[in-house]
């Protein structure tokens, strides 16, 4: 291994922060979709009461995409969008990739697999929401994705998680994309 400066070992400790706080984002996006715990979903807009497990949650026959696809989604891509609002493989397909990338974010188990979802994910959000409010091209979807590359390249010298461990599993040494 390559001699690590001090200011490079506090990068990768830095960088830890950003893998566990995006983590922790997906992670609750995904918890809070599937049992409406009234941050994004199952809060009242007029009362601003929270319901948890309301008819929106996933976890009672909700569907987690509708109320962005249908309502937030703006610009040149809107039509697409809106046409894949609740249809259910999508559904499944945001839900496991929130599920992948906090948990592998978070944990510091396959993290670039996590990251490549997750840049995936942002960007696509970013076309959904086209075009951003407060800056011609720029918004927070971009910057994540940016922050997941950096994560990304950065695994190999991964601080505050499970790689180390999860990589010596059999299903890492069967399967090493998952490492």
């Amino acid at each position: 291994m390559p001699n690590i400066t001090k200011s490079t070992e506090k990068t990768f400790y830095a960088l830890a922060l950003v893998r566990i706080s995006l983590g922790f984002i997906f992670l609750w996006a995904f918890l809070d979709k599937l049992l409406g715990l009234g941050f994004a979903t199952c809060r009242n807009p007029e009362t601003d009461v929270v319901q948890t497990m309301c008819s929106r949650a996933w976890a009672e026959g909700g569907s987690p995409t509708t109320g962005f696809l249908n309502n937030a989604v703006q610009g040149p891509f809107a039509d697409l969008y809106h046409n894949l609002a609740g249809v259910g493989l999508v559904d499944w397909l945001f839900m496991a990739g929130l599920l992948v990338v906090g948990v592998g974010l978070l944990l510091g188990i396959w993290v670039r697999v996590a990251a490549v979802v997750g840049a995936i994910m942002l960007f696509l959000m970013w076309t959904a929401l086209l075009w951003p409010e407060n800056n011609p091209f720029l918004d927070d979807h971009l910057v994540y994705a940016f922050a997941l590359a950096a994560i990304y390249f950065g695994d190999s010298n991964q601080k505050w998680g499970l790689r180390a461990w999860w990589s010596q599993t059999g299903l890492v040494k069967a399967l090493p994309l998952l490492k």
